[in-house]
C-alpha cells in the first residue's frame, strides 16, 4: 500500500488540478475478467489447493501400489575368508593331519585350518517377488479410501478457486466504487470553491458578513481533507485488489468494470436456489468424499484382523566366479497373520470410527452453511436493489435543494448554514448512490459464490 500511495502523491503533485482536488492516477485498463484470472493463476490459496490435489494423487498411486507386483533385485560381492564356523550338534572330529580337520568316520569333508589372510571373491545375485493375493479387501478399501480423499482435495481445490474469485470481485467493486467516491469528493471541493468564490465577491459588495466568509473556507478545508482521505482510500483499496490477485502491490489500474450481470433467479424463490447449491457447491462434495474415505478406512483396518496370503518367487546365484555361479531358485506362496498385536488394530479401528463422526459432523455443518449463504447472498442482492432506487430519489431530491439553496443564497434570501447543510445532503447523497451500485456487485458476487458457480 504504501508504493501504490506514492504512486498517487506523485500524480496528484504533477497534476494541474486546483487547490484540494485530488486525482486517483491513471494505469492500464483492467477488466474484472483479467483479475479473475490473475486471481486463479497467481492467488497463493489457489497454488496451495492445487499442491494438495496433486499430493493427494501421490497418496493414492502409493495404495494401489500394494496390490501390484512388487519385484526387487540385489547383487553383491565380497572378498571374504572362509574359516569353518562350528555349531552344536554337528559331528566333526579333529583330523590326525595336518591338512585340518574331518567329519566323523565315513565322510571325506576336509575343514581347513582358521586362516586370517587367506581370502576369496564371492559374488550374490538375486531376484525376489510378491504378489498379494488376498488380505479380506484391507488393502483394496485403502486404495479406494485415498481415490476418495483425492476426489476430495480435488473438490476442497474448486473451493479455493471459488473463494479466490469471490475475494477478487468484491475487492475489484470496492476499489471502483471508492474510485467514484474519489470523483464525489472532488466534485464537493469544487463546488465549495465556487461558493466560496461567490461570497468572496459578495462580503467585497457588502452584501455579505465576514462570518460567511469564514464558515465557507472552513466547509472548503473540511472537504479538501475529504478529498484526500478517500484517494487514500481508493490506494489502500487498489494494494488490497493486487492482493485479492495475488500480484504484487503498487500498481495503479483503471478499473473499467461497473456491474456484474444479474443472476438467474435472484428475485425468484430461494428453495431452488438452496437446491442448486447443496449440488454446486465443492464443499458438500468434498465433505462427501472425506466421509466415505473414511468410511473406507475403518473397512481397511478391519482387514487387519485376518491373514494377507501372497504368492512369492525367488531367483539367485551366487559364487567365487563370475563364470561359475551356483544358482537357485523357489516359488511359493506366504500367509501372514498378526495374531497378537497388543490391541493395535483395535484401537486403529475406534480411532477410524471416532474420525468418521466427526466428518459426519463436519458433513452436516457444511449443509448448514450453505443454507446460510444462499439467505445471506439473496438477502443482499435484494436491499442492494432497493437502495439503488432510494438513492437516486435521495440524489435527486438533494441536487435540487442544492440548486434551490444556491439560488436563495445568492438573492439574499438564504443563509450560509441553509447552503452548507444543502452541499453536505448533495455529497452525501452522491455518496450514498455510488455505495448502492456497487454493492448491488459486490452482493451478486456473494450470491455466485453462495451457489457454488464462477
Amino acid at each position: 500500500m504504501p508504493s501504490t500511495l506514492i504512486l498517487l502523491t506523485a500524480a496528484w503533485l504533477a497534476a494541474d488540478l486546483p487547490p484540494g482536488v485530488t486525482d486517483v492516477g491513471t494505469g492500464p485498463a483492467l477488466t474484472l475478467a483479467t483479475a479473475e484470472q490473475n486471481a486463479l493463476h497467481n492467488q497463493p490459496t489457489v497454488r496451495q489447493a492445487a499442491g494438495q490435489t496433486e499430493a493427494a494423487a501421490g497418496r493414492a498411486e502409493e495404495a494401489r501400489s500394494g496390490y501390484l507386483p512388487q519385484v526387487s533385485g540385489t547383487g553383491t560381492y565380497e572378498r571374504t575368508t572362509a574359516n569353518y564356523v562350528f555349531r552344536p550338534g554337528v559331528n566333526i572330529a579333529p583330523s590326525n593331519t595336518m591338512a585340518g580337520m574331518t567329519m566323523g568316520t565315513g565322510t571325506n569333508l576336509t575343514v581347513p585350518p582358521t586362516s586370517w589372510s587367506k581370502t576369496y571373491d564371492f559374488w550374490s545375485f538375486g531376484l525376489t517377488g510378491s504378489q498379494l493375493i488376498y488380505d479380506f479387501n484391507a488393502t483394496a478399501d485403502k486404495m479406494r479410501s485415498a481415490n476418495a480423499s483425492h476426489d476430495a482435495a480435488g473438490a476442497s481445490e474448486r473451493a479455493a478457486m471459488l473463494q479466490a474469485l469471490f475475494n477478487v470481485r468484491r475487492a475489484y467493486f470496492t476499489a471502483r466504487g471508492q474510485h467514484d467516491l474519489v470523483l464525489v469528493a472532488n466534485e464537493a471541493v469544487a463546488n465549495q470553491k465556487k461558493h466560496l468564490d461567490q461570497i468572496v465577491v459578495m462580503v467585497g459588495a457588502g452584501m455579505k458578513s465576514q462570518i460567511d466568509l469564514a464558515t465557507q473556507r472552513t466547509a472548503l478545508a473540511n472537504a479538501q481533507v475529504q478529498a484526500v482521505v478517500a484517494a487514500n482510500q481508493y490506494a489502500a483499496d487498489l494494494a488490497l485488489l493486487n492482493q485479492a490477485m495475488g500480484t504484487p502491490g503498487g500498481t495503479v489500474f483503471d478499473l473499467t468494470d461497473t456491474e456484474m450481470p444479474a443472476i438467474p433467479g435472484e428475485d425468484g424463490d430461494e428453495r431452488p436456489l438452496m437446491e442448486a447449491a447443496l449440488k454446486a457447491r465443492p464443499e458438500i462434495a468434498a465433505a462427501e468424499k472425506n466421509r466415505r474415505a473414511q468410511e473406507l478406512t475403518v473397512s481397511s483396518e478391519r482387514g487387519n484382523y485376518f491373514p494377507a496370503i501372497s504368492g512369492i518367487a525367488s531367483l539367485t546365484a551366487a559364487g567365487t566366479h563370475l563364470d561359475a555361479l551356483g544358482p537357485n531358485w523357489f516359488v511359493g506362496a506366504q500367509a501372514t497373520w498378526a495374531l497378537l498385536s497388543g490391541g493395535l488394530t483395535g484401537g486403529q479401528i475406534r480411532e477410524a470410527k471416532g474420525t468418521l463422526a466427526s466428518l459426519d459432523a463436519q458433513a452436516d455443518a457444511a449443509r448448514l452453511q450453505v443454507s446460510v449463504d444462499v439467505v445471506q447472498g439473496r438477502l443482499a442482492v435484494r436491499a442492494a436493489k432497493a437502495s439503488i432506487g432510494g438513492a437516486e430519489e435521495a440524489l435527486a431530491n438533494a441536487r435540487e435543494q442544492l440548486r434551490l439553496a444556491e439560488g436563495r443564497y445568492q438573492t439574499g434570501q438564504g443563509s450560509i448554514i441553509e447552503l452548507a447543510d444543502a452541499q453536505v445532503a448533495y455529497t452525501t447523497a452522491e455518496a450514498q448512490e455510488v455505495s448502492a451500485r456497487y454493492s448491488l456487485a459486490s452482493a451478486r458476487a456473494q450470491l455466485l459464490t453462495a451457489l457454488g458457480t464462477r
